[in-house]
């Protein structure tokens, strides 16, 4: 069948089921986690936009952006993947418009047929002043398998626009001559989401956009570059900006890969570029920059964002007014639990998960947020109940709608040198404890979270953890200490116990080099699930080789394995509860100490004292309970 039928009789089937099917999904959708909790107001609305069992000619949609034009016009685009949910297909990028803000959609439109290849990474971009709305991608040769592209990838950045509110497109050209210099020679990619016009600053009117590229040697990959991409000109001709580049060292290694980019405009004219940061020795899953000259150049590298929890993923951002919303999952370990998170000082902080609002507890990935009016705003993004990439759903939701403002959390001391005092979240009560008092924690929500600070991190050190502890629960998994990250990947620290199991464990998950992560975990027989207080410790002793866990004097050793238990993931500490907040701890928690030593066996079998030294990395007495600080 001719490619160009195809496309008309995609767009023709599209048509006839896209009445029904959108007022189905509208019902059909779950409320949003977030909106069952709170009782506040606000709208939330949401329907599923693309998905193939609606989409006759598709396997697969992935890759949403989204843009409102000057007439009000929602565009949202997506790649249309005709075969597998594979990212080197034959691929098509597609769009639906939407011209009453987001209640209803028309047919689905083929923007530019892969016919056979991979055309992808939509990154549009709005020129208010003319109205034409300008589209960024990439293509790449397509495959029949289902694998990735070849490395080195060749991919080439195009673009195409729509001068009548994406009614009809250009014929794309290749904008290889302009932004691909010969040592972006590997991986490229446009987006994927929507670019900015500039409104403030020197650069009025100015088209920016994101893009990050690889750097091939012949034998293998030796830098990553995240760049802006700028056109003063509407889009007729186009220049490469800002550039930050890492080198990958020969053993595979490297700092930080930051990709992806989304921007917004800060209220201060700068340019917010936030980005995912992918495998690199930081801590952390998102990065950002600042660009104050209008994109020509950054003010600082990349840097990352270690409790700013994300899997590894693509994220959106958008400054609404005076905050700045980020929208991607907030799982730190999977792309699950899409939530939106604020930021008030213009990207320098940004909400925790507990502060964030949840749009949905399903797996979700790539998304984009765009202003339809006022204070209402669209997100685009790819979510299901089986997989992330089961469909991509359209959500409208008005500022109100987002969890309020919370002040200062309750604190505790930190009495381990050059501390802030740490959060106490939920309800966590005090108690009557082993040395005064105590924190009694409900299993529900209550839990300590350390703000994160670099004296936090063991790396390759040595370490003593070492808590009391008192419960009687009889199942579910009770977490007591948690350091890093989370999953079978990230490397992490943590002590739990399972009485449904009667054993207490313990677990690290390393990184050494570029190999790959390893773990090594103990477990006593036990739950000392009595009501009574517990001695719990985990040390590491790398000149001994050995992982070694004790409770009340008794002890069980395993091998220890080499490398770091805090490098290149989400990293924050956690007293009663996982790092998810997927599990909560039943019961009460005093005298939490990390050393970055090995203690002997001797300092662990004398008796509880509030002395303090240098080697102490964290101390918590956990006797009082403050006001927000």
């Amino acid at each position: 069948m001719p490619s160009s039928l195809r496309a008309r009789l995609r767009s023709t089937a599209a048509a006839v089921l896209t009445a029904a099917l959108t007022a189905a999904a509208l019902i059909a959708l779950p409320s949003p986690a977030g909106a069952q909790q709170r009782a506040v107001p606000g709208e939330f609305e949401q329907q599923v936009l693309f998905k193939a069992a609606q989409d006759p000619g598709y396997a697969c949609f992935r890759i949403p952006a989204v843009v409102r034009t000057p007439r009000g016009t929602l565009l949202a685009f997506a790649e249309g993947r005709v075969h597998d949910c594979g990212d080197a297909g034959d691929i098509d990028i597609v769009v639906k418009r939407s011209t009453d803000g987001g209640r209803s959609w028309g047919p689905l439109q083929v923007v530019n047929e892969g016919a056979g290849d991979t055309h992808g990474n939509p990154a549009p971009v709005v020129d208010r002043e003319t109205g034409r709305v300008v589209l960024a991608e990439t293509y790449n040769t397509g495959r029949t398998d289902g694998r990735g592209c070849d490395v080195p990838c060749d991919r080439t950045p195009h673009l195409q626009y729509s001068d009548d509110d994406g009614l009809s497109w250009s014929r794309p050209r290749d904008l290889s001559d302009e932004i691909l210099p010969p040592n972006w020679n590997s991986w490229y990619a446009t987006g994927p989401v929507h670019g900015i016009q500039l409104t403030r600053g020197r650069h009025p009117g100015r088209l920016v956009f994101g893009v990050n590229t690889e750097t091939w040697d012949g034998s293998r990959v030796t830098a990553n570059n995240a760049a802006l991409i700028t056109s003063d000109d509407g889009g007729d001709h186009w220049r490469i900006g800002a550039t930050d580049s890492w080198p990958i060292a020969d053993d595979g290694t490297f700092r930080q890969k930051p990709s992806e980019l989304t921007l917004t405009q800060r209220a201060d004219g700068a340019v917010l570029v936030s980005g995912r940061e992918q495998d690199g020795t930081d801590l952390g899953h998102r990065t950002q920059t600042v660009s104050r000259d209008g994109g020509d150049s950054f003010t600082a590298p990349f840097r990352d964002l270690p409790d700013l929890y994300a899997p590894q993923v693509q994220g959106s951002v958008l400054r609404l007014d005076d905050r700045i919303l980020l929208a991607c999952p907030g799982d730190p370990d999977r792309r699950r639990t899409m939530m939106i998170r604020s930021s008030y000082d213009g990207g320098r902080t940004w909400d925790s998960v507990d502060r964030g609002t949840v749009v949905t507890t399903d797996w979700s990935g790539y998304s984009d947020l765009t202003r339809i009016d006022g204070d209402t705003v669209g997100l685009l993004y790819e979510g299901g109940a089986v997989d992330a990439r089961d469909e991509i759903r359209f959500a409208r939701f008005t500022e109100d709608w987002l969890t309020p403002r919370r002040g200062p959390d309750p604190t505790t001391a930190d009495l381990a040198p050059h501390t802030a005092r740490a959060a106490v979240l939920g309800g966590a009560h005090e108690t009557a404890g082993v040395l005064g008092g105590a924190l009694g924690f409900d299993g529900a929500d209550d839990a300590v979270r350390l703000p994160y600070q670099d004296r936090l991190t063991l790396g390759t050190k040595d370490f003593t953890a070492s808590l009391w502890f008192r419960y009687t629960a009889t199942t579910g998994e009770q977490p007591l200490l948690w350091m890093g990250g989370i999953g079978t990947t990230q490397p992490q620290v943590w002590m739990r116990a399972e009485p449904a199991s009667d054993r207490i464990t313990a677990l690290i998950t390393t990184r050494d080099g570029a190999t790959a992560p390893a773990t090594a975990s103990v477990r006593l027989p036990g739950a000392r699930n009595d009501g009574r207080w517990h001695h719990l410790v985990l040390r590491r002793d790398q000149d001994a080789g050995l992982l070694t866990l004790f409770v009340d004097g008794t002890s069980l050793s395993t091998p220890d394995v080499p490398g770091s238990v805090s490098r290149n993931s989400p990293f924050g500490v956690h007293v009663g509860q996982r790092m998810d907040s997927r599990a909560y701890f039943t019961g009460a928690i005093d005298e939490v100490r990390v050393y970055d030593r090995t203690l002997s066996d001797a300092e662990l079998s004398a008796a509880p004292d509030r002395k303090v030294t240098r080697d102490t990395v964290l101390y918590l007495p956990m006797d009082h309970v403050g006001g927000g600080h």
